[in-house]
């Protein structure tokens, strides 16, 4: 049979004339949390006209994310890209979807190794937690003087010792742990003494950032406050928020900007490297960030998803898979004026 061209038109608009995208379920564990908002959108991003997303927010409850992942796999849906409520949560989603022989991506929450090795078709795409705690240290130690044994004038009350207080992310949480515990090691190994004058736990949020801070402000009243370390940039943008209500960053020696020159200034290191945070470095209210490259774990996992459902071999991708399950995105510090320095 021959078709005129009008015929062809008037068929397209009834089928498809393009190839069917291959599906996939993408699942977040939360809609609000900011980092995971930047990389859900790189994801979006980079699978379009390769990918056919489906997407599913699990807010924070395991529970409603396993139920979603259920009601996914009654679509016959042939692969799952999964940031996890729980790491620990994903040994029973690797069960389930190893028995319907359903491929899973996780990322951004590392399940447990040995449930990685439940299935063949399973694969985590993210950052070393410890490796951003290392560079956050650095940046620090560098502001410091990068000498323990002499502080420089950022040691404001010269007892020889960093004040600090660290923003945890969540108790209990894989990254929160490492970062928390890796940053106090890291100082300890340099031979820096650090006067911890708490440990804060704001569950990743910029609220509980800011509420948190302004407990240990309250709190601690008169106490010497020479740093704040914080698991993540929302937490870190909370506390400066409640910082520049009590009266630090303010442009004390009138040069038109807040700087470290400023007797009240006060540095404040976050990790991810969020659009707000970097502006917060160059506009001189956050010191530095340790950038988590969202892009780069976004454009990793849609590679690895659209190799898989083409049936490739990831091994074939050109990106380094660790033990055959783990791709790993470095981070990178960053700080302003002299990141380049880093």
């Amino acid at each position: 049979m021959k078709y005129g061209i009008h015929g062809i038109l008037i068929l397209c608009l009834f089928a498809s004339c393009s190839p069917r995208l291959p599906q996939a379920g993408l699942f977040i564990y939360r809609e609000d949390d900011l980092f995971m908002s930047i990389v859900t959108q790189d994801i979006l991003d980079v699978s379009q006209d390769r990918l056919d997303l489906q997407t599913e927010y699990g807010l924070n409850s395991q529970i409603i994310q396993n139920e979603q992942v259920e009601a996914m796999l009654e679509k016959d849906v042939p692969l799952m890209i999964v940031n996890p409520v729980d790491r620990l949560g994903a040994h029973a989603l690797i069960r389930r979807m190893a028995s319907e022989h359903v491929p899973v991506i996780f990322f951004n929450r590392e399940p447990i190794p040995a449930d990685l090795q439940l299935a063949d078709n399973v694969w985590y795409v993210g950052a070393r937690a410890e490796q951003s705690a290392v560079m956050q240290a650095q940046l620090a130690m560098k502001l410091f003087g990068d000498d323990p044994q002499n502080l420089n004038e950022y040691d404001r009350n010269g007892d020889g010792a960093i004040q600090v207080v660290i923003l945890k992310g969540q108790q209990g949480h894989q990254d929160a742990e490492i970062r928390t515990t890796t940053v106090m090691e890291s100082f300890r190994q340099a031979g820096y003494l650090l006067d911890v004058v708490g440990i804060e736990v704001a569950n990743w949020t910029r609220d509980e950032g800011y509420e948190r801070m302004e407990a240990v402000l309250d709190e601690k009243e008169g106490a010497s406050l020479e740093l704040v370390l914080s698991n993540n940039d929302a937490m870190a943008l909370g506390a400066i928020s409640i910082l520049r209500q009590r009266g630090f960053f303010k442009d004390a020696n009138g040069n038109g900007t807040v700087d470290r020159m400023d007797e009240d200034w006060i540095p404040v290191v976050g990790i991810d490297g969020v659009p707000e945070a970097v502006e917060h470095i160059e506009k001189g209210y956050l010191y530095g960030t340790v950038i988590n490259d969202s892009l780069k774990i976004a454009r990793a996992v849609v590679d690895l998803a659209e190799t898989v459902l083409s049936g490739g071999n990831p091994l074939d991708l050109g990106l380094p898979i660790e033990g055959g399950k783990y791709i790993w995105v470095d981070y990178r510090p960053y700080t302003f004026p002299d990141n380049a320095l880093m």
